[in-house]
């Protein structure tokens, strides 16, 4: 679905000219290797407009009868034409008229063009109606002066780097992009900034006010078994996120992740393809290899050119030495009820600090909860509307002592699941196979105490931006499994393991 090249030609008072040429290299590679023998080199733009001209029988020097264009065996098919191009032939080339201005773009062909295949069957055959319809429309909008057209030309130039990056047509109505971007407004060709070349991956530059946003955040997973014989499992990995609205082509930002001195060392360091450049050292620590004190803390530079977009600029693991919340959970069945027990214990190391904290106690395979016995010494508790979840609001705080807890009973119909197939259920969790999962999310905190200190940003750019930092930690799949019954085991970790001590 992607396009070798695209041509805007003016036909003014008598006179021809190539208004806009784009061409792909890449596409051109590929195009190479699917039409094999078959393949034709793109010409330059001259000879590519006087051969479509002779073609649309354009010009007075080609009145006269041209075999390959005016035998009677030629099956015309309108829009699509070939172009003779010395010994081959240039298909399928899309051609349309408006407003003195030829709108002409060459498909790519992905198989060989002998013998030519149908064109229902060519996938760049209708991106490349909507890139020429787009384009069409868009110039139609002027008053048809000739500096309006040139201005409008520019502007063109500029958005097919975003309507069809590297030849693949992605957005083809022109009108929205300019009126959704400021981005796409001419450059002064005086301007010394002109002179950088503008990168394919980013297809826009960005006009407004100039600002950096930059999020930590660490997600933290958690299997705990309460039992002797099991170890507990957790997993903390986080993500850099950046949005840096800056002007300019090419600014530059360099952002610097720091740790506290007793912060857990980052590991398994991946990086966004900005990035320019990394000290070797940072990316040399694998999380499985033994933790000592010669790891690398800090600080963590990474010097980078943004992409307009949002993007990710780094993710990272690391063995922390605890899970946030150390929970147990006893589920024991007595006849159709359950009596449960739930402890949580916030670790005083972490921040007492939440947005949200919920525990969801599901109950599967059992039908709709009839009545529920339950105390909570902190917090409320909800029984949700499909009647097979408890849900535990903690609330914004653990209390002073850190520890929360939750008893009770819970009661179900005598006969199970039949005539409610609307309740939770699990193959796998039957019996007392069962788990509480907790959600939470605390601000401004991160459990390896990694952050990114605003005045240690430097940007490069006309103008000074403002800078904006923030962190959090998110639970992510955080599991705490029934004592008295079954549980999955992790046979190998993926990124951490530790005994509570």
């Amino acid at each position: 679905m992607s396009v070798r090249a695209i041509w805007l030609l003016g036909l003014e008072k008598g006179t021809t000219s190539v208004k806009l040429s784009r061409r792909y290299p890449t596409v051109e590679k590929r195009a190479r290797n699917f039409n094999g023998k078959s393949y034709t080199e793109l010409p330059e733009d001259k000879i590519f407009l006087n051969a479509l001209l002779t073609e649309l029988d354009m010009t007075e020097l080609d009145k006269n009868f041209v075999e390959h264009r005016d035998s009677c065996c030629r099956i015309n098919r309108t829009s699509v034409y070939e172009i003779a191009i010395g010994d081959g032939v240039l298909w399928p080339v899309l051609v349309m008229t408006q407003n003195a201005i030829l709108y002409a773009c060459l498909a790519l062909v992905e198989q060989s063009l002998t013998p030519r295949p149908p064109l229902i069957s060519l996938r760049g055959i209708s991106p490349a109606f909507a890139l020429l319809s787009g384009l069409m429309t868009f110039l139609n909008m002027t008053q048809r002066s000739e500096p309006e057209i040139t201005n409008k030309m520019t502007q063109i130039s500029a958005m097919l780097m975003h309507a069809c990056p590297l030849g693949t047509p992605t957005d083809t109505d022109f009108g929205l992009m300019q009126t959704l971007s400021g981005s796409f407004v001419p450059q002064n060709p005086m301007s010394s900034v002109q002179a950088q070349k503008q990168p394919a991956w980013k297809p826009g530059i960005y006009k407004g006010k100039p600002q950096v946003n930059v999020c930590v955040t660490e997600q933290i997973r958690s299997m705990q078994y309460d039992k002797n014989d099991v170890i507990d499992v957790w997993q903390e990995y986080g993500t850099v996120t950046c949005k840096c609205d800056l002007e300019g082509i090419l600014p530059t930002v360099t952002v610097s992740l720091n740790l506290p001195i007793n912060g857990s060392p980052l590991q398994d360091i991946l990086v966004h393809p900005c990035v320019s450049a990394v000290d070797s050292t940072i990316l040399t620590f694998n999380s499985v290899d033994d933790v000592d004190d010669s790891l690398f803390n800090g600080p963590y530079k990474f010097p980078f050119t943004p992409p307009l977009d949002v993007f990710k600029l780094c993710y990272y693991t690391s063995q922390v030495p605890i899970p946030p919340i150390l929970g147990s959970y006893q589920m024991k069945e007595e006849e159709q009820n359950l009596k449960i027990t739930v402890n949580l214990k916030l670790h005083e190391s972490v921040k007492n600090g939440f947005e949200y904290c919920e525990a969801h106690i599901p109950f599967f395979n059992r039908g709709p909860i009839v009545h529920a016995e339950c105390k909570v010494n902190h917090g409320q508790l909800e029984v949700s509307r499909e009647k097979s979840l408890l849900v535990w609001v903690l609330g914004q705080k653990f209390p002073k002592s850190l520890e929360v807890s939750l008893t009770g009973i819970v009661m179900f119909p005598e006969f199970g699941i039949s005539n409610h197939s609307a309740q939770l259920t699990d193959p796998f969790c039957t019996g007392l196979t069962a788990y509480v999962k907790l959600y939470f999310r605390i601000p401004d905190y991160t459990l390896t105490g990694c952050y990114v200190d605003q005045h240690s940003i430097q940007v490069y750019s006309s103008a000074k931006p403002r800078i904006i930092t923030s962190r959090e930690l998110l639970s992510s799949e955080y599991y705490i499994w029934n004592s008295k019954g079954d549980a999955p085991v992790a046979s190998r970790p993926l990124v951490s393991l530790r005994n509570w001590e």
